[in-house]
């Protein structure tokens, strides 16, 4: 299905920083409300918010166009926004979109300048009422193989288009280090990955050079076979483990030929941040997959629904489980896996208003205090009683 996408971020949101000092977290807050003011009157879905960064879902490009206008026309000259449009057929996954319209999005809106609009060929097409548009010809974008044609969005002049300048990390692709000695495995999930959009860094067929590669690529996350050369033991989980301890940054997604609860909890013991575990059945799901390595890449978690099962099953008559009404314990597996709000929402056909009130619901009957980010660890503590 074709999708518009809309992406934001603020032109030099270093230096504002640096300039506004304390004022500077106000000054964010009031953008983002602006943002989303536009976004709601156009009928746009916000997908995330990254510090000052936006991404945006429209079933057009003449709302996004008109939500573009609305927000360059809310902002003062010192808050200068950088706007791209783009219609693709991005994939639809955990209340987010993944896929190479998505990393086309972001590229054309780091090549713009702050109070800019562009916009790629396809979104052009794809209006169905007219714009003032001028065409600034093909530019190379970084990462991107084939050349796309731009076009800015009403009148004004700007420098050269940022093409092929790395901007802060704008909608960079998921950088991505594979570890198992199965080479046809192996080869078969870069492949998945690289056609959701991914970037394979590196491949490699045991622990030693896992660990290896982690320290040359810096990726945003591994994933990894438990059992591998030389004993095919845990060798992956222990180098699971020594990457979480020594590279913070770098989330862990461990692969299971067999449902080993003791070694999923044994990842997920000093924290469900940026690490996941599932049985390498799940890698035939290409979309389930691919939002699981997502989420952890980018701090979450994903937690196999078989070792949710475990946790959850034989339990005491007495537990407060038994409260729960049948969506509620949708919902709370849902959570033990590290899925977001949307993500639940989308896999429930539900609203997330309506998934917000369940998980109040399930923290109440539960005891589990306030709802807090720290969610999935609060539901995971909670199962492991």
């Amino acid at each position: 299905m074709s999708v518009t996408l809309l992406f934001t971020d603020i032109e030099g949101s270093t230096r504002l920083v640096q300039e506004l000092g304390d004022a500077y977290p106000a000054t964010l807050e009031d953008h983002r409300a602006r943002v989303r003011a536009a976004i709601a009157e156009t009928g746009g879905e916000e997908i995330d918010c990254r510090g000052d960064e936006f991404s945006v879902a429209f079933a057009s490009p003449d709302r996004a166009v008109t939500a573009a206008r609305r927000i360059q026309h809310a902002h003062t000259e010192r808050v200068r926004v950088r706007i791209g449009i783009h219609t693709g057929a991005p994939l639809r996954v955990d209340g987010g979109y993944v896929g190479l319209d998505v990393h086309r999005a972001a590229r054309i809106c780091a090549a713009a300048h702050g109070r800019q609009v562009l916009l790629s060929e396809t979104a052009r097409a794809a209006l169905s009422s007219p714009a003032e548009l001028r065409d600034l010809g093909s530019h190379h974008l970084r990462g991107l193989g084939e050349p796309e044609r731009l076009y800015q969005l009403d009148e004004g002049e700007f420098p050269p288009l940022r093409a092929d300048v790395a901007d802060e990390g704008l909608g960079a692709p998921i950088r991505v280090v594979l570890a198992d000695d199965s080479i046809l495995l192996r080869e078969g999930i870069a492949r998945l990955l690289e056609d959701a959009g991914f970037e394979i860094v590196a491949q490699v067929g045991d622990a030693a050079a896992l660990l290896e590669e982690v320290r040359a690529q810096a990726p945003d996350v591994v994933v990894t076979d438990i059992r591998m050369p030389p004993t095919h033991s845990d060798e992956g989980l222990r180098a699971a483990q020594e990457i979480r301890e020594n590279h913070r940054g770098v989330g862990v997604l461990v692969l299971s030929q067999y449902m080993e609860a003791g070694y999923a909890l044994a990842l997920l013991q000093a924290s469900a941040d940026g690490v996941g575990y599932l049985l390498k059945d799940r890698v035939s799901d290409v979309e389930e997959f691919a939002a699981a390595v997502k989420r952890v890449a980018e701090g979450g978690s994903a937690l196999d629904p078989e070792v949710v099962t475990e946790l959850i099953v034989g339990r005491r008559p007495d537990d407060p489980l038994s409260q729960l009404t049948p969506t509620e314990r949708e919902v709370l597996e849902l959570i033990a896996e590290g899925r977001s709000n949307h993500g639940i929402a989308d896999r429930l056909g539900l609203q997330s208003g309506e998934i917000e009130e369940h998980v109040t619901s399930i923290f109440r009957k539960l005891h589990l205090g306030e709802k807090t980010d720290d969610r999935v660890p609060a539901v995971l503590a909670y199962l492991r009683r």
